[in-house]
C-alpha cells in the first residue's frame, strides 16, 4: 500500500512538473483546446470531435519532430559570485551543438528556481543554430532577498517546431549564488573616536599602516617575545637586551547588529491562553474541535502579519548595519562586528584586515534569532571593550537585556551610537541613558537612505 501511494505522488510530482515547466503557455491552450473538443467523442454525430483529433494528431507530429531534431549541445558560462538584492545579475553562456543536426527555437532557463529567485526575460531564444557555430545567450536573474542560493541545473531546450512543449535533457550544473544585501548611503554620521591602547599593536590587526617607532634598548625581561632581541647589543653588552617599542594606539569600532525579533505577537498568545482555557472547561470533543479550528482561523491573520513585520524589522537593520560599515571603512579604523544569529558571529574588517565585501558576505548568511541572543553577546563584546573606541548598536527592540548591554558599554568609557529599527512601539520605553540619545528609524526610512545617525 506505502508502495503504491509512494508510486503515484511520484507520478504526480512528474506530471505536475511537466505540466508547470514543459508545456509552453501555447501548449496549454492547446491541450484545453483538445479537452474541449474531446467532449464531442460521445458521439461521431457531434463534429466538434473533430477538434480533439487534430489537436491529438498536431501533438504527436510535434512530438515526433522534436525526438528527431533532440538538441544536443554544449553550454559553457557561469554567473558571478555576488551579487546585490534586487538588482539583475546576468550570465553569457555559449552554446555549441555537438549533433550531426542544427538546432532550432534553442533557448536556456531554469526549472524549479528557489523562492525569492526571479528569472528574467526566459524568452530569449535563438532561431538557428547550425553545426559547428556558437551562440552567445543571456541569462538574467533576480533575488529579491539576501541569502545563498542554490541554482538549480540550467536546461538547454528547444520548443520546434510549434512551440507547445520544451525538450531537452542537456543540464548544466552551477555553482551557489550569493546575495548581498542591498543598502542605501548614510547622509551623516557623527561618532566620538578616539585612539585607544591596542595589545599587540598593529601587528594583529593589519600588515599595512603606522610603523611602530623604535626608542630605544633596554634588559630583556623573561617572557617577552624572542624577534624583539636585539642580538648585537646582546653581543657587545654580554647579555640579554631587547628593542622598546613606541605604544601603538588607533580606533576600533563595534558594529553590534541585534537579529532578535523576539514574539512580537501578543496576539497570538493571548489567543492561545483562551484556548487552553477553553480547552480546561467541560465541553464535547466536537465543540472543542470546533472552537479550536475556529480560533486557530482567527489568528492566522495576526500570525501571517507578525512574522512579515518582524521579517522587515530586520531587513531593515540588516541595510543600515551596511550602511554603516559602508561609512566606517573610508576611515582608519578597525571594525569589529558582532551579528547574533542563530550563531554568533564575529568578524573583525578596516585597515587592510578585511574589505567591504567581507562584512556583507556575513551580513548575507545572518538569519533570525529565535531566542535572545544578547547572554553570548554582551560577554563577548565586553571582552573586548577595553580596546574599543566606540560601538554602534543596531537594535530591533528596547528592553532590559539591550539596556544592560547599552550601560556595560559607556561603563568602560566608550562612546556610543543606538538605534532602533521599528515601526510600532517597542516593549519597553527607551529614555536616554547617561545622556545618550537613542534614535529610531523605520524599515521604510532605512530603505529610502540618506539618514543622518548622530552618536553620544
Amino acid at each position: 500500500m506505502k508502495k503504491r501511494r509512494r508510486d503515484r505522488w511520484r507520478m504526480g510530482s512528474a506530471l505536475w512538473r511537466s505540466w508547470r515547466y514543459e508545456i509552453t503557455p501555447a501548449g496549454k491552450t492547446v491541450v484545453f483546446a483538445g479537452l474541449v473538443g474531446s467532449v464531442g467523442m460521445i458521439s461521431v454525430r457531434i463534429p466538434m470531435y473533430m477538434v480533439g483529433v487534430g489537436l491529438g494528431a498536431l501533438f504527436v507530429v510535434a512530438m515526433f519532430t522534436a525526438f528527431v531534431f533532440w538538441p544536443r549541445v554544449s553550454v559553457r558560462g557561469r554567473f558571478p559570485e555576488k551579487t546585490l538584492a534586487g538588482e539583475p545579475v546576468t550570465a553569457q553562456f555559449v552554446v555549441t551543438p555537438t549533433s550531426r543536426w542544427p538546432v532550432f527555437d534553442l533557448g536556456l532557463g531554469f526549472f524549479g528556481l528557489p523562492a525569492g529567485l526571479h528569472e528574467i526575460e526566459s524568452d530569449v531564444t535563438v532561431r538557428h543554430l547550425p553545426r559547428g557555430e556558437t551562440a552567445l545567450m543571456p541569462v538574467t536573474l533576480r533575488a529579491d532577498h539576501r541569502g545563498m542560493y542554490e541554482l538549480p541545473p540550467l536546461r538547454a531546450f528547444t520548443t520546434f517546431p510549434f512551440n507547445l512543449f520544451r525538450v531537452g535533457l542537456n543540464r548544466s550544473e552551477l555553482e551557489r549564488l550569493l546575495v548581498l544585501p542591498a543598502f542605501e548611503p548614510l547622509g551623516r554620521i557623527d561618532l566620538q573616536v578616539r585612539a585607544r591602547y591596542q595589545p599587540g599593536g598593529i601587528v594583529l590587526t593589519s600588515n599595512v599602516g603606522e610603523a611602530p617607532e623604535y626608542i630605544g634598548n633596554r634588559e630583556y625581561v623573561p617572557g617577552e617575545p624572542a624577534r624583539r632581541l636585539d642580538f648585537r647589543s646582546w653581543a657587545r653588552l654580554g647579555r640579554p637586551v631587547v628593542r622598546e617599542y613606541q605604544e601603538e594606539y588607533y580606533c576600533r569600532i563595534a558594529l553590534i547588529l541585534d537579529t532578535w525579533t523576539g514574539d512580537a505577537n501578543p496576539a497570538a498568545r493571548e489567543s492561545g491562553s483562551r484556548t487552553s482555557k477553553s480547552a480546561s472547561s467541560p465541553s464535547s470533543p466536537a465543540a472543542n474541535r470546533r472552537r479550536s479550528s475556529w480560533l486557530n482561523a482567527i489568528r492566522k491573520g495576526p500570525r501571517k502579519r507578525a512574522a512579515r513585520e518582524a521579517s522587515e524589522r530586520l531587513e531593515g537593520a540588516v541595510s543600515l548595519a551596511a550602511s554603516v560599515a559602508d561609512a566606517l571603512c573610508n576611515g582608519e579604523y578597525i571594525i569589529d562586528l558582532f551579528a547574533a544569529g542563530p550563531e554568533l558571529y564575529v568578524f573583525r574588517s578596516g585597515r587592510h584586515t578585511a574589505h567591504f565585501e567581507n562584512v556583507l558576505e556575513i551580513l548575507a548568511g545572518v538569519g533570525h534569532c529565535p531566542e535572545d541572543p544578547f547572554a553570548a553577546v554582551t560577554p563577548a563584546v565586553a571582552d573586548e571593550l577595553g580596546s574599543i573606541s566606540a560601538a554602534v548598536c543596531i537594535f530591533l527592540d528596547w528592553d532590559t537585556a539591550r539596556a544592560h548591554l547599552v550601560r556595560t558599554i559607556l561603563e568602560a568609557g566608550c562612546s556610543l551610537l543606538v538605534v532602533i529599527v521599528r515601526d510600532g512601539p517597542t516593549t519597553e520605553p527607551c529614555a536616554p541613558i547617561d545622556g545618550v540619545t537613542i534614535q529610531r528609524f523605520t524599515p521604510a526610512e532605512v530603505a529610502a537612505g540618506g539618514l543622518d545617525l548622530i552618536g553620544e
